[in-house]
């Protein structure tokens, strides 16, 4: 779940929307920055499914025992992030390059984990599923799939900055500097040939409050009203 919060209230966006925010963001790239080639249908696969291992999580609702409070993405357990990247890697075997991608794209967003001897097993069977996917897939060479996956992460970048109203993200990620000004999704250099692209995602608004249980949350959520967050995307 990805959580805006606001002054008084929370605006939750679940993590398979998400994605498919950034595969329509990517579907808009001009052809210099998003070129034509065989692997592009798989390649916007992993974009549109890269986060569908969340959307159990994200259905039943994580909430802290100690604070009441309703956790992210971010802040989920160890455990929920290495259930939902095994689950969202599998969901994609019938298109084994997009599952290669997704992939490579956990391996990336926890790196962090790398050395932590809890996350030793995630790492070995995350990175054999890669390789294994990459060869049924036609024993693509890994340099390929990391050119590849800098347009997945990119994607994931953008739709992130304007879900989560980030101001900047690290460009060395994928070479675009991507930044959300509270009104335009900003991404340097302009890969919409100066178009301006409109973006919007549905969310449920929620009180920003503690809940006494996962139940009480889920009815919550549950019976909140549907806002449409807005921006365009306008380098």
């Amino acid at each position: 779940m990805i959580t805006r919060r606001l002054a008084s209230t929370l605006q939750l966006i679940s993590q398979p929307d998400h994605a498919a925010l950034a595969f329509r963001i990517m579907r808009a790239w001009d052809i210099t920055h998003f070129p034509e080639s065989p692997r592009k249908p798989s390649i916007l696969s992993a974009i549109e499914h890269h986060d569908d291992g969340w959307a159990e999580a994200d259905d039943t609702l994580i909430v802290d025992e100690t604070s009441g409070q309703l956790l992210d993405f971010i802040h989920a357990p160890d455990t929920v992030k290495r259930d939902t990247s095994s689950r969202g890697i599998e969901r994609l075997e019938a298109d084994p390059y997009a599952a290669a991608l997704v992939a490579q794209h956990r391996l990336h967003v926890y790196r962090r984990y790398a050395s932590d001897p809890e996350w030793r097993a995630f790492f070995l069977e995350v990175t054999t599923a890669r390789d294994t996917y990459m060869r049924a897939a036609g024993s693509i060479p890994l340099s390929d799939l990391l050119d590849d996956y800098r347009l997945v992460r990119a994607g994931d970048l953008a739709s992130l900055a304007f879900c989560n109203q980030w101001t900047s993200t690290d460009a060395d990620e994928c070479g675009y500097a991507i930044r959300f000004d509270g009104t335009a999704l900003r991404i340097t250099p302009d890969p919409f040939a100066g178009r301006a692209i409109e973006i919007e995602i549905d969310a449920r608004e929620i009180p920003d409050h503690p809940f006494a249980s996962q139940a009480e949350a889920q009815r919550v959520v549950a019976a909140a009203p549907i806002v449409r967050l807005q921006a365009v995307s306008n380098c």
